[in-house]
Formats: structure tokens, C-alpha cells, sequence
């Protein structure tokens, strides 16, 4: 990738605020008050009462801080502040990536916080795409270590303590021994398990599937060698199979939740920095895709893998999945039926 140049100051800003609004969070993990609703957030999912403390830190921090920023965060949508009349850069910033996991008192959830460079006159105007995060920094809430990245200069990975973390992506290319993530809160169970069935048999014994409620976390999970992928077909199902829109509006109350770019802008940035694929399911780069949104225009399918082997094979699965759900009008496919399915 290109080496980016990033400014000091903004490095130290993002840095500075991930793990201000950690502060500020940790305490509350797991409390009974956590899980008290809030409302609706900018892109139709639950706002906790966990959410509400975070976001208004992120506010107040960067009020208090006065750089010429803008912000895009998940429950706020876009805000522009008087001492930042023309920013230089807009912040995405997901405060809790895993908010209930969080409520809960786990450690899937963390602060994420990308920087992007701004080429316009204003924030709307620009319309920075993914490729514009110069920055990014994914702080983890409960254990307190943290990786970030900056565009062309690598990745940092550090543990609670601020001593070095090794980075270990998975060599393995087998499927059948695959350590992986899904994204699953709002997506249609059926369907999503129509989809990824055959995925989910082939690695249930040797391997294992997991539903950790952050995409951020299961991302950087690949990094320390935890996790071999992680997979989020669901804005591509809506487009294989547009009649399923209707289902993730029942389960999403109304709204289509899938990853938006506030989800993983940051950990996108930091896994290719480290070497790692992340694509959608088609296997086309996120970097086009519009950084500043919520809804269903901008929400992304999203794979991130070890290597590129790895991921390779996982998009020819999902492809798989996906072509037999198309075929199955809206009765679904079924795992173990599709053409050419392992037997």
C-alpha cells in the first residue's frame, strides 16, 4: 500500500480517544443497567444505556480537545463542530463495537476509531470512501490491549500492559479445521443458516464457528491467531435474493442491519496493514465503498481471512451457499442439498 503521511497530532487524538472512551466504559460492563434501552441508533439498531454513556464521551472528548475534526459515529450519524469550520479529517467512530457482549460483561466488545482524510470542502462534499482511513485503532474494552495501524506503515499491536503482542495469522488453508466468526445479530437465522450451512458442518468437529457479537473483535482475533476468518454475507444475500430484504426487516424491526462502514473501518485498515484479506463476498475490495452511512446503501458484506489461500476457498463456499439460496426462492436453501455440496 502506499505510505500515507499522519500527522502526529491525529494519531495521537484517535489514540487518545479510544482509550478515554474505554475509560469511561469498562466500569460498567456487565451491569444490570447496561442493558437498559436507549432508543434507535442512526442506522436502526438498539441503543443500550452502555451506548449512550459512550457516545456522549465521544462528544464531549472531542469538544474538549478542539482539533479540526469532523465525526461520523454510530448512534450520531455526522457532526461537525464550531472550532472545526473545515476539517481536515472526519472520524468514524463505532464506540462500542459489540455492545452487547458489553452489556453482558464479555470481552467481544471494543472502542473502533478510524481517521480519514478529507479532499473537499466540507464533509459531505468529500465523500470519503474506505480507502481514505489513513488511521485506524481497534481498542479492546474488557482486556485493555490494542492494535493500530496507519495506510503503508504496518500495524502496532499492544497488551494491557503496553508491552509488544505478537501477530499470528493462521497458515492453515483447510477448511474442515477452520476457527471462524460469523455475524449474526439481526440477520434472518434460517436464511443466514442456509447460506453458510455446509460451512457450519464441514467445521463444527475439527474446527469450530463462533457468534462473538463484534465484528471488530472477531477481525483482530485473526491477527493474534485465534480466529482463521470472518464472514458477514448479508447485505449480498439481499442482492442475490432480493425477497429476503423483507425477512431481515421482520428480525431487524423494521430496519436492515448489517456491518456498516463505522463496523470496520478501523479493523479493514489494520488486518490488510498486517497482510490479511478482507473483501466482500464476491471477493472485490471494501475500498470503494462509502465511508459515511448507515443504512442499507452503504452496509457491506465483508470476509477477512488469514491469507489469501484461505480466503480463496471461503469465497468459492460462500458463492456456493449463495447461489443455491438464490435458487431456492423464498422457502431458503437447505445446508447439504445445493449442487455440488460435499457428500
Amino acid at each position: 500500500m502506499d505510505r500515507v503521511h499522519v500527522p502526529e497530532w491525529l494519531s495521537a487524538l484517535v489514540d487518545d480517544l479510544a482509550a478515554e472512551v474505554r475509560k469511561v466504559v469498562a466500569p460498567k460492563l456487565g451491569e444490570v443497567a447496561a442493558k437498559g434501552l436507549a432508543g434507535r441508533a442512526e442506522g436502526g439498531d438498539t441503543t443500550f444505556s452502555i451506548d449512550v454513556l459512550a457516545e456522549d464521551r465521544v462528544s464531549a472528548f472531542l469538544e474538549e480537545r478542539g482539533e479540526p475534526v469532523a465525526l461520523y459515529s454510530e448512534d450520531q450519524g455526522l457532526l461537525a463542530y464550531d472550532h472545526a469550520a473545515a476539517p481536515e479529517f472526519v472520524l468514524v467512530v463505532d464506540p462500542i463495537d459489540g455492545t452487547r457482549p458489553a452489556a453482558a460483561g464479555f470481552e467481544a466488545a471494543c472502542v473502533s476509531v478510524a481517521a480519514a482524510v478529507l479532499a473537499g470542502d466540507d464533509v459531505v462534499s468529500a465523500s470519503p470512501r474506505m480507502r481514505d482511513v489513513v488511521y485506524g485503532v481497534v481498542q479492546e474494552i474488557k482486556e485493555g490491549g490494542v492494535f493500530r495501524a496507519g495506510r503503508g506503515l504496518g500495524v502496532e499491536a499492544l497488551d494491557s500492559e503496553g508491552r509488544a503482542r505478537p501477530l499470528a495469522p493462521s497458515v492453515s488453508e483447510d477448511l474442515s479445521r477452520l476457527f471462524w466468526a460469523l455475524g449474526f445479530r439481526g440477520r434472518p437465522a434460517r436464511e443466514l443458516t442456509a447460506v453458510l450451512g455446509d460451512l457450519i458442518d464441514l467445521s463444527s468437529v475439527d474446527g469450530g464457528v463462533f457468534d462473538l457479537g463484534s465484528a471488530t473483535y472477531c477481525m483482530t482475533r485473526i491477527l493474534t491467531g485465534q480466529l482463521d476468518c470472518f464472514i458477514d454475507p448479508g447485505p449480498r444475500m439481499i442482492e442475490v435474493a432480493p425477497w429476503v430484504e423483507e425477512r431481515f426487516r421482520q428480525v431487524g424491526k423494521g430496519a436492515v442491519l448489517n456491518n456498516a462502514p463505522y463496523d470496520v473501518a478501523a479493523s479493514t485498515l489494520i488486518l490488510e496493514e498486517a497482510g490479511c484479506p478482507v473483501t466482500d463476498t464476491t471477493g472485490r475490495s471494501l475500498h470503494d465503498r462509502p465511508l459515511l452511512g448507515a443504512g442499507r446503501d452503504y452496509q457491506m458484506a465483508v470476509v477477512a481471512s488469514a491469507n489469501e489461500p484461505l480466503h480463496q476457498l471461503v469465497l468459492a463456499e460462500i458463492d456456493r451457499g449463495l447461489k443455491a439460496f438464490s435458487l431456492g426462492g423464498p422457502a431458503g436453501g437447505r445446508p447439504g442439498t445445493r449442487e455440488g455440496a460435499r457428500t
